[in-house]
């Protein structure tokens, strides 16, 4: 099995509805996103994907969130923006764009030590 994994960042605010505490409050990150692709062989160049394509597929969509307050965002209006739903969200958008290959997890880092991993299962 072959890895490649790029990253980026992107900065919102948000709230977490249903939660007490702080984080009920806006607020906002500095988020750090991950993403990796795999296949079980290399096309016919010898990779996985490009680096290159596959970041700016992520960061196209990260655009749609940066200096955002996501809770206004329509897809986030019903879905509570939790790093994991944010993960989620990337990886839903992310499918399908580059359609010969297979993104296996995105991690959503909130702060330098507190991520959110989403891995599809076998349905997805």
């Amino acid at each position: 099995m072959y890895e490649v994994k790029v990253k980026s960042k992107f900065s919102s605010a948000h709230y977490l509805r249903g939660y007490k505490g702080k984080c009920e409050e806006l607020h906002g990150h500095n988020w750090h996103v991950e993403v990796v692709s795999c296949a079980g062989e290399l096309n016919d160049i010898g990779m996985v994907v490009d680096f290159g394509e596959l970041k700016k597929e992520l960061n196209e969509i990260l655009r749609c969130l940066d200096h955002k307050h996501l809770n206004e965002l329509e897809y986030f209006k019903t879905v509570n923006p939790t790093s994991e739903n944010i993960a989620k969200y990337l990886y839903d958008n992310l499918t399908g764009k580059i359609p010969e290959i297979k993104i296996s997890t995105v991690t959503v880092w909130e702060t330098d030590s507190s991520a959110a991993i989403y891995v599809p299962g076998p349905y997805s």
